[in-house]
C-alpha cells in the first residue's frame, strides 16, 4: 500500500533559489544528493527518507519532472512562486514511482561516495562495477530527471552541470563487468536473478539509446533475446568481482622507531576530508604516538589504509595541533596497509600528557575541520550493518520491492559473501 501524502514548504530566497523542503539537513555523509534539470535533490540517508528536498534554480528545466516526483500540486506552488506570488506555502505531496527510482538512484550515489568500507569494524567494500553498473541501469530508468537525450560519447560536454546523468560513462567504466554479472543472472535464485534480469535489460536499452557498442554489449544483447539455461550449480558472486589488490591487514602491533614513549593516542578520522577509497572507515583507523628521541620530541602518524588506496601517487596529509598550538600538516606515505608519517614537534619539558587533534585530509579536497559528528558516523555504520544483514538472508515475502531505496543493491548482496571481511 502506498504511504499516505506529506507536505512540502515551498519557498524562494533573495537569489531566486526555489526551495522544496520536508525536514533538516546533516553532516555531508548522512545525505544523499542528486543532481538534475535545474535543480539539487537530496535525501536523508538516515531514517525514512521520505519526499526529497529540492533547491530549484532553474524552474523552467524543473518542470518537466516536478509534477512526476511531487505530484501536480507541488509542480503548480513551484511555478507560482517563480512567477511572484506569495513564497512559504505548504503543499501536499502525492508519491509516485519516479520519486522512489530517484530515491533508489541517489542511494546509490551516496553508496559510491560514502560506504564506510573497513577492515578494522568488519565493513566489507561495495564492488565498484557492480555498483557503477547498477547505477547505470537506475540513471536510464530516472532519465525523466535529466533533461534532453544524449547520444554518442562526444555530446556529453553540453550536460556539465548535470554530472549524476552519467549511464553511458558508467557503462562505459565497468563494461568488463558485464560477462561476471551475466554469470552470476544465470546462476542466481529466483529473486536476484530478476532484479540482475532487470538491471541487465536497462543497460541494455541505455547502451542502445546512446549508440554504445562493444564484444560485450553484443553478448549481452545476444544472451538476453536468447538467455538459455540456466547454470545448475550455485554460484558464489564475491568469486566472480574478486579484488586481486593482495591487501592483507597486518597483524600485531604497529612497528615503531624506536626512542622513548611519551604518549599515544587516536585522532578523528572525518570522512568528508578525503575521497572514498583512501583510508579504512574505522574510528580506531587513525592513530599517533610522540616519543623522545634524544632532545628532540618525534610525532609518529599512523592510518590504516583502505584496501583499494593507491600504493603511490595520493599526497594524504594529517593535520596535527598539539595543546591548542598551531595546526601542522605532515605528508603521509603507504607502506603496506598503512599510511605513515613523521614530524618533530615542540614539547614542554616534561610533558607527558600532551593534548592533541589528529585528523587525515587530502589537500585540495579538504573543506576543513568541522563539527564533531562521530555519533552520525556511528549511525552510518549502523544503517549499512543493517542493509548487508538484510542483503544477507532470503527475500521474504514482506521484503521492500527491488525499487525501493531500503531493497539491496547487488553489489550489497555480492558483498555479504566477501571473505576477506
Amino acid at each position: 500500500m502506498a504511504p499516505p501524502p506529506v507536505d512540502v514548504r515551498v519557498t524562494r530566497d533573495d537569489d531566486g533559489i526555489i526551495r522544496v523542503a520536508d525536514g533538516g539537513a546533516g553532516p555531508d555523509f548522512t545525505l544523499a544528493v542528486l543532481d538534475v534539470a535545474g535543480a539539487v535533490l537530496t535525501w536523508p540517508v538516515l531514517g525514512d527518507p521520505g519526499p526529497p528536498t529540492a533547491e530549484i534554480h532553474d524552474v523552467g528545466r524543473a518542470q518537466q519532472w516536478l509534477w512526476a516526483v511531487y505530484g501536480e500540486r507541488v509542480a503548480a506552488a513551484v511555478h507560482a512562486c517563480a512567477t511572484g506570488e506569495p513564497a512559504g506555502t505548504r503543499v501536499p505531496v502525492d508519491p509516485t514511482t519516479l520519486a522512489a527510482d530517484a530515491a533508489r538512484l541517489g542511494l546509490g550515489h551516496w553508496a559510491a561516495r560514502w560506504w564506510p568500507a573497513s577492515h578494522l569494524d568488519g565493513i566489507p567494500a561495495l564492488q565498484p562495477d557492480v555498483l557503477g553498473l547498477e547505477l547505470a541501469a537506475l540513471t536510464h530508468q530516472c532519465q525523466q530527471l535529466f533533461e534532453g537525450s544524449r547520444g554518442a560519447l562526444d555530446d556529453f560536454a553540453d550536460f556539465g552541470d548535470q554530472p549524476d546523468d552519467c549511464a553511458a560513462e558508467l557503462i562505459e567504466d565497468h563494461r568488463a563487468a558485464l560477462a561476471p554479472l551475466i554469470q552470476w543472472w544465470r546462476a542466481a535464485s529466483t529473486d536476484t536473478a530478476h532484479q540482475l534480469e532487470r538491471v541487465l535489460r536497462l543497460i541494455d536499452d541505455a547502451a542502445d539509446g546512446a549508440g554504445l557498442d562493444g564484444p560485450e554489449l553484443r553478448r549481452l544483447r545476444s544472451v538476453l533475446d536468447r538467455p538459455g539455461p540456466a547454470a545448475t550449480a550455485p554460484l558464489d558472486p564475491a568469486t566472480l568481482f574478486a579484488r586481486s589488490d593482495g591487501y592483507a591487514l597486518a597483524a600485531g602491533e604497529l612497528l615503531v622507531s624506536g626512542g622513548r614513549l611519551i604518549a599515544r593516542g587516536s585522532g578523528t578520522n572525518d570522512w568528508r576530508r578525503y575521497p572514498p577509497g583512501l583510508v579504512d572507515a574505522s574510528e580506531t583507523a587513525v592513530s599517533w604516538t610522540a616519543r623522545a628521541l634524544g632532545a628532540r620530541r618525534q610525532f609518529e602518524v599512523d592510518v590504516v589504509a583502505h584496501s583499494a588506496a593507491p600504493a603511490t601517487g595520493a599526497p594524504l596529509a594529517a593535520e596535527v595541533r598539539v595543546n591548542d598550538g598551531p595546526r601542522k600538516r605532515v605528508a603521509l606515505a603507504r607502506r603496506d596497509d598503512m599510511w605513515t608519517g613523521r614530524t618533530d614537534l615542540d614539547l614542554p619539558p616534561g610533558e607527558t600528557r600532551p593534548r592533541v587533534e589528529l585528523g587525515v585530509l587530502l589537500p585540495g579536497f579538504d573543506p576543513g575541520p568541522g563539527p564533531e559528528t562521530g555519533a552520525e558516523r556511528d549511525a552510518i555504520r549502523a544503517l549499512v550493518r543493517r542493509r548487508l544483514a538484510a542483503a544477507a538472508q532470503p527475500v521474504a515475502n514482506d521484503a521492500p520491492p527491488h525499487g525501493s531505496s531500503s531493497a539491496p543493491f547487488l553489489a550489497e548482496i555480492a558483498a555479504t559473501t566477501d571473505e576477506d571481511y
